[in-house]
C-alpha cells in the first residue's frame, strides 16, 4: 500500500508523456490492448505495469522500459544498474562530471541546458548521486504544475 504523499513518479511520467502526444486515457488504452481505467490506475498510482505493458509502453509513448521499472520499483536501482548507483563518498564534482560526461545518457533522457544547470546545483550540493536519482529529478523538474 502507498504511504500518503508518496511520489508518483513513473504515473506522472506518463500522464506527462501521454498529454504530450494528445492522447486521452482511451486512446491510450486503445493502442495498449487495455482499458481506460487501467491508465487511469497507472496514472494515479493504483497498480504498476507488467513488463508486458511496459513494451508496450515503451512503443506508444518512448518511454524506456528501464526508465519505467525504475520509477516503479526504484528499491532495484542497485540490482538492475549496480554501476549506475555511484557510492556514497563519491565526491560531488566527480559525480557531475560523470554526469556531463554520458553523453548517450544525456540525449536519451533529453536533458535540456536548463535542466542540466538545475542538476549541476543539486549534484554539486551533493543531493543526487545516482542516474536513478536524476531521472527522479528530471521527472520532478518536468511535471506540470496543478495550480
Amino acid at each position: 500500500m502507498r504511504r500518503r504523499g508518496q511520489k508518483n513518479s513513473l504515473g506522472r511520467l506518463l500522464k506527462q508523456k501521454r498529454k504530450e502526444l494528445a492522447l486521452t486515457q482511451r486512446a491510450l488504452g486503445k493502442k495498449l490492448g487495455v482499458a481506460a481505467s487501467h491508465v487511469a490506475y497507472l496514472e494515479n498510482g493504483k497498480r504498476k505495469p507488467s513488463l508486458t505493458l511496459m513494451a508496450r509502453l515503451e512503443d506508444a509513448l518512448g518511454v524506456s522500459k528501464q526508465q519505467m521499472f525504475l520509477l516503479a520499483h526504484p528499491e532495484a536501482a542497485a540490482v538492475v544498474n549496480p554501476r549506475e548507483v555511484m557510492a556514497p563518498r563519491q565526491r560531488p564534482a566527480d559525480a557531475w562530471r560523470q554526469l556531463i560526461a554520458d553523453r548517450a545518457f544525456i540525449e536519451r533522457h533529453q536533458v535540456t541546458n536548463r535542466e542540466l544547470r538545475a542538476l549541476k546545483g543539486l549534484i554539486l550540493l551533493g543531493y543526487v548521486l545516482s542516474r536513478h536519482q536524476v531521472l527522479a529529478i528530471l521527472t520532478l523538474i518536468r511535471e506540470p504544475q496543478d495550480d
